[in-house]
């Protein structure tokens, strides 16, 4: 039996790898393999070439190169972010029901330690309320902690509005932007951002290095997480990935240049591709559609249990929830914030696009996708 190609609609857990970043990154393992901190010639070319991915990184995110601190993905980068505040008096954070697990689990953290953490719920769209933030701000509270794009439901917060009324009340914000970096443009400055984390995986980077913005301007005093060296301004310690630095920055420059043009062409495909779904009898789309990115659908197929339909897709990569809690029997933790029951939240699927994915991959999804649910349903 012929092997049948991949078809990979997966790209909120991790996307393929820019062939112009490879290319970018090899001289990095062979040749120019220094140390970015030693004091010779070939250490300094390292730590230029290092500096320059640190000024491409800022250029997509509308920020200053010094503002930039590399770590090994966002994950690290939150933690670093929200433990790194710990020294301040004030001991009240503010998140959101629907924020991914990297922020819930380190304000669970910050709660044993003595931390008071306010999760506010989402509306049935993922909508956050802005009136309701605004009325959970006392003079105890440190700082107010939202994403952009939510990576199950793609759905987009009105940042700018969000940060205006923590800022009007002298609370910093920090912004997961996982999932916006490269589909959408960011500018940390116009959408008052005083942390932002990314990781370059999600926009056809390498996987283990991603980069913490840290607004200069907030004049924000973290503690860092490692202790060591006192590289990168003594925030984070240990010897440098500069392969993957320098992949992260060629991902950026590439995404500064080109993420117009594939976010329109994404759309199209992504609505391509609900639009079949939808005419399977009962389905309907998890999370607010007007206000979302341009490559996600998470669509509910009632009556269908999700593992079942995953593993009978085979050669087609999709998922029914975070990358962190994917192919598991407990239903997503962000489709029960929008009020799904347990049996939606199990019946749904998360689709997303990459400017990888082709017209013909989407036509085939949606046969594929109508035969297997019609006989899961027979079944």
């Amino acid at each position: 039996m012929p092997q049948l190609p991949n078809i990979y609609l997966d790209n909120n857990a991790t996307t393929r790898l820019d062939e112009r970043v490879l290319g970018a990154m090899l001289p990095y393992f062979t040749n120019l393999y220094a140390n970015a901190t030693s004091g010779h010639l070939a250490g300094l070319e390292i730590q230029e070439a290092v500096e320059n991915a640190a000024w491409q990184t800022a250029k997509l995110i509308g920020s200053n190169e010094e503002e930039i601190i590399f770590t090994s993905g966002a994950t690290e980068s939150i933690n670093l972010a929200i433990k790194g505040l710990a020294n301040e008096n004030k001991k009240h954070i503010i998140t959101v029901a629907t924020e991914h697990k990297a922020v819930l689990e380190t304000c669970h953290y910050m709660e044993s330690n003595g931390f008071e953490v306010t999760y506010l719920p989402a509306a049935s769209d993922g909508i956050l309320d802005v009136n309701i933030l605004s009325e959970v701000i006392t003079n105890k509270t440190l700082i107010v902690i939202v994403m952009i794009t939510n990576n199950e439901t793609g759905v987009i917060q009105d940042i700018a509005k969000i940060s205006g009324i923590a800022h009007a009340k002298n609370v910093l914000f920090l912004c997961d932007a996982t999932q916006a970096i490269g589909k959408m443009a960011i500018d940390v400055t116009k959408l008052g951002i005083d942390l932002l984390a990314l990781s370059a995986h999600k926009f056809y980077g390498p996987k283990g290095v991603g980069a913490l913005y840290v607004s200069a301007e907030a004049k924000i005093k973290l503690l860092p997480l490692l202790n060591g060296g006192n590289q990168q301004r003594k925030l984070r310690s240990g010897t440098l990935n500069v392969p993957g630095i320098i992949g992260l920055g060629k991902a950026a420059e590439i995404a500064v240049l080109e993420t117009d043009n594939n976010q329109n062409r994404i759309r199209l495909l992504r609505d391509q591709l609900e639009n079949g779904l939808l005419k399977i009898a009962g389905s309907f789309v998890n999370g607010n559609t007007q206000n979302r990115i341009c490559n996600t659908t998470n669509i509910c197929f009632p009556g269908v249990n999700s593992e079942n339909l995953i593993l009978a897709l085979q050669n087609i990569s999709v998922s029914n929830g975070s990358s962190c809690s994917s192919v598991t029997s407990q239903p997503s933790h962000v489709l029960k914030a929008l009020g799904l029951s347990d049996s939606a939240a199990l019946s749904s699927i998360r689709f997303s696009l990459s400017r990888f994915t082709t017209k013909e991959e989407i036509e085939e999804t949606i046969e594929r996708v109508t035969d297997l649910i019609k006989q899961l349903k027979d079944n």
